[in-house]
This record gives structure tokens, C-alpha cells and sequence, in this order.
């Protein structure tokens, strides 16, 4: 019996010490200098969609996938709400109306990035959402894509940080989805 409690203190240590990590070292931007062949970014999240289409104006990657588009929304009502030109919908972004979670953004990005053969990605989506994205990505992938993260800063709750560490723990188990 003594043994099994000190098993089960020593599992909550590692659980409290991984979500403290998870909290504290939250990934952050990457460069605006760093090159890549294409942006995917994850809907959801403030600030993700303007920033992937920030790179994307700056010249820093060359197309667009955004993952996760909602059914309603029109590719010229998109265009409109992040003041796209039509000049660059047309030619550069590539919007996702398939996916609904982070499995499926990522499943639909691997897709993309396979048939388009990119070779780098850079992948945008908030902060704290940044490492199961990243993780779900590389596992659908082609195993060649380098990923670079490109985590927008935000200012989640307490609640949030709970669900998406528990969620990370569950898919880098193998457990779960969405």
C-alpha cells in the first residue's frame, strides 16, 4: 500500500511539474526572417489568421492553407474581413472547409502540403494550442516537412491551460482525439 501511494504522489508531481512547464515555457513567434514554402494556419484563435496572412503579404512564404474555415463563410467574405486582395486569394490561399478539430486541421494540412510537395511549413496557431497542433501535424505529414512554429501570444484561462495540457498528454499517449 505504501508503495502504491507513493507511486500515485509521484505521478501528480510529474503531471503538476509537465503542466507548470507547459505554462511557463509556452512556445513563442518565430522570425519574420525565416523562409519557408508555405503558411498553414489553424482557425480559432485571435490573431492567427492575421498573422499568417502577414507572412504571407511580407513574402516570407509564398501560399497560404487556412484549416478549418467555417462552412458559412465565402471565400470573398474572407478576403474581405482580412483585407486580402482578390489578386492573392486567387493565386495564394487555399481555404479548408473540410475540418472541424485540431486532428482534422492537421489532417487536411498534411494533405495539402503532401500535393503541393512542401518541403518547409510554417505553422501558426495561438500559443498554448502551438504543441498539439505541431505534434498532430507531424504525425499525419510527409515525414520530410520541417515545421516551424509560429506561436501567436495570447492570454488564455486557467481553464483552457488544464484542457489543452490534458489533451496533449492524452494524444502524445496515443489516447483521444480532437
Amino acid at each position: 500500500m505504501n508503495r502504491m501511494v507513493r507511486l500515485g504522489a509521484l505521478a501528480m508531481l510529474a503531471y503538476l511539474f509537465g503542466f507548470l512547464w507547459f505554462v511557463f515555457f509556452m512556445p513563442s513567434p518565430a522570425s519574420d526572417e525565416r523562409r519557408t514554402d508555405a503558411v498553414v494556419v489553424l482557425t480559432g484563435g485571435e490573431n492567427r489568421i492575421a498573422r499568417a496572412i502577414d507572412i504571407l503579404e511580407a513574402g516570407v512564404s509564398p501560399r497560404l492553407f487556412v484549416a478549418g474555415v467555417d462552412k458559412k463563410v465565402r471565400p470573398s467574405e474572407f478576403a474581405a474581413e482580412y483585407h486580402v486582395s482578390s489578386g492573392l486569394m486567387s493565386c495564394c490561399v487555399t481555404l479548408d472547409f473540410k475540418s472541424t478539430d485540431t486532428i482534422s486541421n492537421a489532417s487536411e494540412a498534411a494533405f495539402w502540403l503532401a500535393a503541393k510537395r512542401v518541403r518547409t511549413v510554417r505553422l501558426v496557431t495561438s500559443d498554448w494550442h502551438m504543441r498539439r497542433a505541431a505534434l498532430e501535424l507531424a504525425r499525419l505529414a510527409p515525414s520530410n516537412l520541417a515545421i516551424i512554429t509560429d506561436a501567436v501570444p495570447s492570454r488564455p484561462s486557467f481553464e483552457i491551460l488544464v484542457l489543452e495540457y490534458n489533451k496533449l498528454l492524452a494524444r502524445s499517449l496515443g489516447l483521444g482525439g480532437s
